[in-house]
């Protein structure tokens, strides 16, 4: 009995429900907890399967990166070190979708500084056209006034290889750069950040 009240506050206690069986586990085995439990995540699974109670699951992914083999692509300038000496040095980029009613999405594209950690430019559409990236590289340059001299760290999408984003950085004095394809470790910052938006933010709106 105690255990399953255990299990129902972890479940709802600041994250609205987004605890699934292996996290209450780990949360009620952490000594620090105060809930003195030993338990596995099956006994969890189970306990929260009577109670009528699940985490969050993971929907299936809308592909948002869609590499084009004609066009050029820049070298790994960040090698998964994310983390910067002072603002606009290092941004990362990344491109997620957002569900809408009616079964369509909308697709956002955010711009992380490094130094910080926080947003720094984002840009929302019904496509995934180039207008979405360099929108979202406006977005930071307006937010901080010069991005001059910043390394931009992105994906082999085609719309950050395309020559018209690729311009929009020359212009900008920002210097590109790309994660290895198929690689998501190399862009882990920014699919972090989207990731968590999405689950934490958005998830039952």
């Amino acid at each position: 009995m105690l255990l399953s009240v255990l299990v129902s506050a972890l479940q709802f206690r600041e994250e609205h429900g987004l605890y699934g069986a292996k996290r209450i586990a780990a949360a009620l085995n952490d000594p620090d907890s105060g809930a003195h439990a030993v338990v596995n995540h099956k006994r969890v699974a189970r306990i929260m399967k009577t109670m009528g109670i699940q985490g969050f699951t993971k929907k299936r992914r809308v592909r948002t990166t869609v590499a084009d083999a004609g066009r050029g692509v820049f070298p790994d300038l960040v090698c998964r070190q994310f983390h910067a000496p002072a603002p606009n040095r290092v941004l990362v980029d990344d491109i997620t979708y957002l569900p809408v009613s009616g079964g369509g999405n909308m697709y956002l594209a955010t711009v992380i500084d490094c130094y910080s950690r926080r947003l720094v430019g984002f840009s929302i559409a019904d496509h995934m056209r180039v207008d979405l990236v360099i929108d979202a590289l406006d977005s930071a340059q307006r937010a901080r006034g010069s991005l001059k001299g910043a390394i931009f760290h992105s994906d082999h999408g085609s719309v950050y290889t395309s020559k018209a984003f690729s311009s929009r950085c020359t212009m900008l004095g920002v210097t590109q750069s790309m994660a290895a394809v198929g690689t998501s470790a190399d862009n882990a910052l920014a699919e972090s950040f989207n990731a968590t938006l999405k689950r934490e933010v958005l998830q039952n709106r």
